[in-house]
C-alpha cells in the first residue's frame, strides 16, 4: 500500500487528461444541462471570468476565481421553482451565477509532483477537484523512490496554495516557457482518483477483498426521506457528498426500508424539465417510480396541479401543459424503470421499484473492490447498504470519502520515516 500512495504522484493521474476548458458563471442553465451530461460525478466546475485580460494566471488567481460545483441535482431542484415552472424559457435562460452555491474550498490546486496521499488526503478533508497544472516537460510517469532524490527531500518547485507535498523527478521547465505553461490546467475527479486505485488492487492487498464492514467504509449518517412525502422537500436537507436522500418506508421495528433515492446521480441525464415538474408536483415515492403515460391523474392522488388556482382562461392552459408534463415523466423520458403492467388503476407499491430507478446497492460484507467496480461502472458517487439478510433494509451507505478513508486508515507512514533514518 505505501508503494502506491507514497511513491505515486498527481502527475502519473494527469496522463490523458485534456486541458481544462473553463465553464463560465455567465453561461445559461440550458448550456449546464448540456456540459453536465459528459463531467465526471454528474457536476461541473463554475468559474468567474478574468477581470483583466493577462497573457497567462497563475495558480493561485485560478484557485480565487472558482466558485463552486453545480450540478444536476441544483439544476433540478431550480426548475421545480413554481417561477421556473411558470416560465420555463426564461429559466432556461438564467445564468447558473444565480443557482451555484459558492464552495470554493471544493477544488485544491496542486502540483504535479504532489504524493498521491497529499492528495487523497485532500480529498477526504472535501476537496472534490484537484486543478492541476500541466508541465510541458511532465512525463506522467514517477520513480518508485520519487520522493527521495540522491538522498535529499524533493521540494516543491512552486507553492501551490501551501501545500508540503514533494515534487518528482522531473526537470524545471525554462523560463521562456513558463508562461505557456502556467496558464495550462487539467482537472482531476474523485472518480479519476478511484479508476487509479482500482488499477493498483494488487498493491492494496489485502484491503481490496477486505469487507466495507471490517474497514469501516459504511456511513450510517446517510439523509433519508420518507415516501409519503413531497419529493421536492428531499432538496432542502440533501447532504453535498454525498448529493443524495433515500426515499425510504418505515417498518414497524423502526427500520428503514429503501423504495429509491433522488440523488444528482439519477438525474445525471435526464429530461431536466420533466424531472423538475415531478420534483414539485409528486410525492418522493412516485418521483422514484416515475408516472407512466397511462396512468391518469386518479391513479395519483397527491398530484397537485394547481388548476384551481387559476382563474379563466388560463386553467385549460395550466391544466394542458400539466398533463403535457405528466406524460412526459415517464420511464422513456427519464430512464426511470417502466411498469410492464397495464392496469389503469395500479396503485403506488414498493413492488414497482427495480430496473433503473432501483438504487444501487451491496451488502456490509461486501469487498471494497465489489463496491469500487459498482460505483465506477456506474458512474455513480454512492452505495447504498443494506442488511446482509434483507436486501431492503438501509444500514448506510458508502461514498467516495468514504472509500478514500478506508484505502488510507491503514499505517502506512512508516516508509517515509524509515528512509528518512537512513539520510
Amino acid at each position: 500500500m505505501a508503494s502506491v500512495f507514497l511513491y505515486h504522484v498527481v502527475g502519473d493521474l494527469t496522463v490523458g487528461k485534456p486541458e481544462l476548458s473553463e465553464f463560465s458563471e455567465t453561461e445559461t442553465v440550458g448550456a449546464a444541462i448540456g456540459a453536465i451530461g459528459d463531467s465526471a460525478e454528474g457536476g461541473i466546475p463554475v468559474w468567474r471570468k478574468r477581470s483583466v485580460k493577462i497573457p497567462f494566471e497563475n495558480a493561485q488567481s485560478r484557485q480565487q476565481r472558482f466558485i463552486g460545483i453545480l450540478n444536476a441535482l441544483d439544476i433540478v431542484a431550480f426548475l421545480a421553482r413554481d417561477d421556473c415552472l411558470a416560465d420555463q424559457e426564461k429559466a432556461i435562460n438564467t445564468p447558473v451565477s444565480e443557482i451555484v452555491a459558492p464552495a470554493n474550498s471544493a477544488l485544491k490546486v496542486v502540483d504535479p509532483g504532489t504524493r498521491l496521499i497529499d492528495a487523497l488526503e485532500m480529498m477526504k478533508q472535501g476537496a472534490r477537484r484537484l486543478l492541476v497544472p500541466k508541465s510541458l516537460v511532465w512525463r506522467g510517469m514517477s520513480k518508485r523512490f520519487s520522493i527521495l532524490y540522491n538522498g535529499k527531500w524533493l521540494k516543491n518547485a512552486d507553492s501551490f496554495g501551501g501545500s508540503s507535498s514533494t515534487n518528482a523527478l522531473a526537470t524545471r521547465p525554462s523560463s521562456s516557457s513558463t508562461s505557456s505553461i502556467q496558464d495550462k490546467f487539467c482537472c482531476l475527479s474523485r472518480e479519476d482518483v478511484l479508476r487509479f486505485l482500482i488499477g493498483c488492487l494488487g498493491a492494496l492487498a489485502p484491503l481490496p477483498l477486505s469487507s466495507i464492514a471490517s474497514l469501516e467504509a459504511i456511513n450510517p449518517n446517510y439523509c433519508w426521506i420518507e415516501a409519503s412525502s413531497p419529493a421536492i422537500d428531499a432538496t432542502k436537507k440533501l447532504p453535498n457528498d454525498p448529493c443524495a436522500a433515500a426515499v425510504i418506508e418505515p417498518t414497524p421495528e423502526g427500520q428503514h426500508k429503501i423504495l429509491g433515492e433522488i440523488s444528482l446521480a439519477k438525474l445525471w441525464k435526464c429530461d431536466y424539465l420533466s424531472a423538475a415538474w415531478a420534483l414539485a408536483k409528486l410525492s418522493a415515492g412516485q418521483f422514484v417510480m416515475g408516472v407512466e403515460d397511462h396512468m391518469n391523474s386518479r391513479s395519483l392522488p397527491d398530484i397537485d396541479t394547481h388548476s384551481d388556482e387559476i382563474a379563466g382562461e388560463e386553467t385549460n392552459a395550466a391544466a394542458a401543459n400539466s398533463n403535457r408534463l405528466r406524460r412526459k415523466f415517464s420511464s422513456r423520458s427519464i430512464g426511470f424503470f417502466s411498469n410492464s403492467s397495464s392496469d389503469p388503476n395500479l396503485s403506488i407499491g414498493r413492488s414497482m421499484y427495480r430496473g433503473r430507478t432501483a438504487p444501487l446497492t451491496c451488502k456490509a460484507t461486501s469487498s471494497l473492490a465489489a463496491v469500487m467496480a459498482q460505483m465506477l461502472s456506474h458512474r455513480a458517487t454512492h452505495v447504498w447498504v443494506t442488511e446482509i439478510d434483507n436486501d431492503d433494509i438501509l444500514v448506510g451507505l458508502v461514498g467516495y470519502t468514504d472509500i478514500l478513508a478506508a484505502v488510507t486508515r491503514q499505517p502506512a507512514a512508516s516508509a517515509p520515516a524509515t528512509l528518512d533514518s537512513n539520510l
